[in-house]
């Protein structure tokens, strides 16, 4: 009778909370995140487990249109201008020669970082520190305990932890134990890993054009290196000898960065420049995996992901952080939209599972271009196979540019926008969005 009557009271408590989204990450995702749920007034908390928002880790980060209308929209594409200038020409390498290219805005991931954070209306909801332990479901909210013991409690849970996800792993726990079978053996070994990479910044050097974005081809091997007038990003991506399936992902010292690091040292990067002038002037470098995949369930109960906890690109063209984006103002879209219809009520646990399903719908088709994508361009530039290499070495260097444009504005041209907050002022492109800005609107009902 008592635990009816705490369970009754605790009801009562939740039912009269405001909904409340809890976070799990604060990474590109998850500051997206609170700017959306902001601009939305949904109540929410993000919890980061290391103890600052913008870790000096990770390169670079590159902002396509499509990443750059979201900026415009939560306030922070200003800033990120001013943070970087744009790679104005995108050379394409063979070994020892060069090709041709186009623009993109490119800065460090933790300035990107910096400037997410800097930006919010509220940093309140952001709390570090914050290391998640369990998640407790129950039939109207949810529980997070935190390993210092504390407990939030919300409505939903968004995991946005990157693609080794804790919340990804406690949500297939809790559907194994309460629904076998929803979580398809498939899904949880679809992350695998294929390619690993040398990856780091350091100051400019004086061989290298100051906005030049530039990728080398070779066999089982390929670079990426992003120029600005003060920094040098740059990749080293390695077919490895035998595909490694989740869990299994590659873990690496210090140690042996250096020592591969040591073997490509003399290997061009242009004509003037070779990897080693940049490994040596490295402010930090490491090796880490390359992952890529993409899930088949995105959700369960009151979890649901986004990111790289759910689809994983490999970073060859920078759609990752762009797509961790565009996901998120699709949740938000649908769940401004569900709690408007509501008009503030708690949606029930049904409910919110056909947001999540539109959500999923919305997002999964567009993503398993954008892997294959990426997965293409990854094994083009380091000759994956013949044909890669043939089309890498006969095929790419003569096609013009535009072709290659148009093609990339296919999978631009698609890309949503947060349908609740206003879009204008934004540049225009040639190609128009399928889901137009305000001005565009304004012009289509005047015509």
């Amino acid at each position: 009778m008592g635990a009816e009557i705490k369970t009754e009271a605790r009801a009562n408590v939740i039912d009269s909370a405001p909904f409340r989204v809890i976070v799990v990450g604060a990474g590109v995702a998850g500051l997206t995140a609170s700017h959306c749920l902001q601009k939305a007034g949904i109540d929410h908390v993000v919890l980061e487990r290391r103890n600052e928002v913008a870790p000096a880790e990770g390169a670079s980060i590159a902002m396509y249109p499509q990443g750059s209308r979201i900026l415009h929209q939560i306030g922070c594409l200003k800033a990120v201008e001013e943070a970087c200038r744009p790679d104005t020409l995108w050379w394409m390498n063979r070994p020892d020669g060069t090709t041709h290219g186009e623009d993109l805005w490119t800065l460090e991931r933790r300035r990107f970082l910096e400037i997410l954070y800097d930006g919010l209306p509220d940093k309140s909801y952001i709390r570090t520190s914050c290391s998640v332990k369990s998640i407790m479901h129950h039939v109207s909210s949810v529980d997070v305990t935190l390993e210092d013991g504390t407990i939030e409690t919300g409505d939903m849970v968004l995991g946005v932890d990157g693609v080794s996800s804790l919340t990804r792993t406690l949500m297939w726990e809790h559907a194994d134990k309460v629904a076998p079978g929803t979580i398809k053996q498939k899904d949880k070994t679809c992350i695998k890993t294929s390619y690993k990479a040398l990856i780091g910044i350091g100051p400019h050097i004086p061989n290298l054009r100051p906005d030049a974005l530039i990728t080398v081809y070779d066999n089982k091997l390929s670079f990426l290196v992003i120029t600005q007038p003060d920094h040098v990003f740059w990749f080293a991506f390695f077919r490895l000898p035998n595909t490694l399936v989740w869990p299994e992902r590659g873990h690496y010292t210090d140690q042996e960065a250096r020592e591969l690091a040591a073997s490509i040292a003399d290997h061009p990067i242009t004509e003037t420049a070779k990897f080693g002038d940049l490994w040596d002037s490295r402010e930090r470098g490491a090796l880490i995996p390359i992952e890529e995949g993409l899930l088949d369930r995105w959700h369960f109960d009151r979890i649901v992901l986004a990111g790289d906890a759910a689809h994983k690109v490999t970073p060859n063209i920078a759609l990752g952080g762009n797509s961790a984006m565009e996901s998120i103002v699709v949740l938000c879209n649908h769940l401004n939209a569900m709690l408007l219809e509501h008009e503030g009520a708690k949606p029930s646990r049904a409910t919110l599972n056909k947001v999540f399903q539109a959500y999923q719908a919305e997002r999964h088709g567009r993503l398993q271009e954008i892997l294959a994508v990426s997965a293409h361009a990854t094994r083009m530039q380091a000759w994956d196979n013949w044909l890669y290499k043939f089309v890498a070495m006969w095929v790419m260097p003569f096609l013009p540019s535009s072709m290659i444009m148009n093609q990339l504005g296919t999978i631009m041209t698609p890309a949503p926008r947060i349908d609740y907050v206003p879009c204008i002022g934004f540049p225009k492109g040639r190609m128009g969005w399928k889901h137009p800005d305000d001005e565009d609107l304004l012009d289509s009902k005047k015509g």
